[in-house]
């Protein structure tokens, strides 16, 4: 079986009842999508370092880092991450460079 981002949204789902004594997400849950945010930030920080240092393994755990973070704050937020998804997949219609230059400015 491989662990997808779905398992890790169910997973996070099912911590966020526990007690934030024992179990992060409860606890970065309880501090409010303000701290679940700023953890996030720190954590792509990291990976950006990492990437910029081209160090592979370090890359690697600190994405994993910012994907689990991710979505605690879209837990936070009570936003889905199939919401997110389908986003992604309404954006394929077209190229990325086509897309960019639809947004409002």
């Amino acid at each position: 079986m491989t662990f997808s981002l779905a398992d890790l949204e169910a997973r996070i789902a099912a911590r966020a009842s526990a007690s934030p004594e024992d179990s992060w997400t409860a606890k970065l849950l309880a501090a409010g999508p303000e701290r679940a945010a700023k953890k996030f930030g720190e954590e792509a920080v990291e990976a950006v370092i990492a990437a910029v240092k081209g160090d592979r393994a370090e890359l690697i755990a600190e994405s994993a880092d910012v994907l689990y973070h991710l979505l605690v704050v879209l837990k936070a937020r009570d936003v889905a991450l199939q919401d997110v998804l389908s986003q992604l997949e309404a954006r394929t219609a077209r190229s990325g460079l086509a897309e960019k230059a639809a947004r409002p400015r």
